[in-house]
């Protein structure tokens, strides 16, 4: 049998890297495999060459692996190629929220909107565009996906500046469909959604349990939790499979999102730490619900410090200095999972339904037809082809069209280097509304960051 070559670019990533080599290894009815590993960071590379090489020596599957800090070695004849890239890592990403807090600006995450989101969409879309033209030129036919942050940004610069077909996948409607699922006690694989919006703010409008209407449900659980037992009650003949919820997604957790789904009846993913980014307006000085984003509600600082922690241990693995953590093998499905199950979709045209970020092309009608959505697309033969969502709310479309323009503005100024552009990117996010600082806040952020910015050169 003909070996599949995936080819992964940006695999320093080394978590990515090994979720994915785990996943892998856990389907072998996709292989066998040829996994060309590439990273420009030749430490980086050999970190996530050494773990994945002990991760397929335990599990002794047949699974041969390449690496190279030139990814063109790599490219030719490839069937999948990934992108996690993240151009200047986690020490850019510390900068891209640091800085623009010394103006008032507070972000729990800033890798999608904001400041910090504009930012790495500026270091982030000339590489990947980069990537983009040498599949174009090596392996035109290759399934082409992105994980890359910002994503809307990211996919929709690619297709601007080459046509290519690239496929954003992001795990956060698989999550929180099932956290859903496990706030109402219903086993997730009962579970079904409708959804659609920008990567990390997408809208679960539509959500059921076994075919049922499950919102009445979830709105007697909101109840429950406020001390109105007698509503939950009333929907127990309805629900007789309903099992207690579970504790680890309460009505107290994400103020936010719930807020948003008492308002406007459906409910954001991917939770309060990234949904609030696209409100900055209602946070001034990141104040959130007597915190403050990125410090002590959702620190950065933390987040930072755990991926640093997380890659040395990675790392030690990887040199053979700690033993393989095997507990990858037995983890619970995620991002990696559903990229695995999209290939077998494709490969048996079983057209099973995925949350994917494409171009609306009329899937949506009351939204621009050019726009990266993430949306349910089937996974057939012929592709992915996005799920018709006619009866998406239009009031949800409102919110989507309202952050789509600090979208465009992004892309634009990322592709040409265009200061300006990227002030106006700021003042259309909403985070900043003074000209003066945004122009500040624009020239401090290419500057500390100037090495990743050829194009502002």
């Amino acid at each position: 049998m003909k070996r599949r070559k995936i080819v992964l670019i940006g695999a320093g990533s080394a978590s990515f890297t090994q979720g994915l080599v785990a996943d892998l290894i856990l389907a072998p009815d996709l292989g066998p495999w040829r996994l060309g590993l590439v990273d420009i960071n030749s430490q980086a590379l050999e970190t996530a060459e050494g773990l994945s090489r002990r991760m397929v020596a335990a599990r002794g599957v047949d699974i041969q692996i390449d690496a190279a800090t030139d990814r063109k070695t790599l490219l030719s004849d490839a069937d999948i190629v990934v992108m996690t890239v993240g151009v200047g890592g986690r020490r850019a990403w510390e900068q891209d929220v640091l800085i623009p807090r010394q103006y008032g600006i507070f972000q729990p995450v800033g890798d999608t909107a904001m400041p910090g989101g504009i930012s790495r969409a500026l270091r982030m879309i000339p590489a990947l565009v980069d990537v983009a033209r040498d599949v174009q030129a090596l392996c035109p036919e290759a399934l082409f996906i992105n994980y890359s942050n910002p994503m809307t940004a990211n996919c929709s610069a690619i297709r601007k500046a080459t046509g290519l077909p690239v496929v954003g996948l992001c795990h956060g409607v698989f999550h929180v469909e099932r956290q859903l699922a496990s706030f109402i006690g219903a086993p997730p694989n009962e579970i079904s959604s409708l959804y659609a919006g920008l990567n990390h703010m997408t809208f679960l409008y539509d959500l059921r349990w076994q075919g049922r209407d499950a919102w009445p449900l979830v709105r007697a659980q909101l109840a429950a939790a406020h001390g109105q037992p007698q509503a939950l009650a009333a929907l127990a003949p309805t629900f007789p499979a309903m099992a207690a919820p579970s504790m680890d997604f309460t009505a107290e957790a994400n103020p936010f999102s719930w807020s948003i789904f008492e308002t406007y009846g459906a409910y954001p993913a991917v939770n309060d730490r990234h949904v609030v980014e696209f409100f900055p307006e209602r946070f001034p000085q990141g104040h959130y619900y007597g915190k403050t984003l990125g410090v002590d509600a959702y620190s950065h600082e933390r987040t930072i410090r755990r991926g640093d922690e997380h890659y040395a241990e990675m790392r030690a693995q990887a040199l053979g200095q700690q033993p393989l953590d095997e507990a990858i093998f037995e983890r619970v499905a995620g991002e990696h999972e559903q990229l695995t199950d999209i290939l077998r979709s494709i490969a048996g045209d079983k057209r099973h339904i995925f949350n994917v970020n494409l171009p609306n092309q009329g899937a949506v009608p009351n939204l621009p037809a050019d726009a990266i959505l993430e949306l349910p697309a089937a996974a057939t033969a012929t592709g992915l082809r996005p799920i018709q969502l006619h009866d998406f709310p239009d009031r949800l479309a409102a919110l989507v069209t309202r952050k789509l323009s600090a979208v465009t503005l992004t892309v634009e100024a990322a592709l040409t280097g265009d200061r300006q552009l990227f002030v106006e990117a700021l003042l259309a996010d909403g985070a900043i509304n003074d000209p003066t600082i945004a122009r500040k806040l624009a020239d401090e952020l290419i500057q500390v960051h100037r090495q990743y910015l050829p194009q502002f050169a």
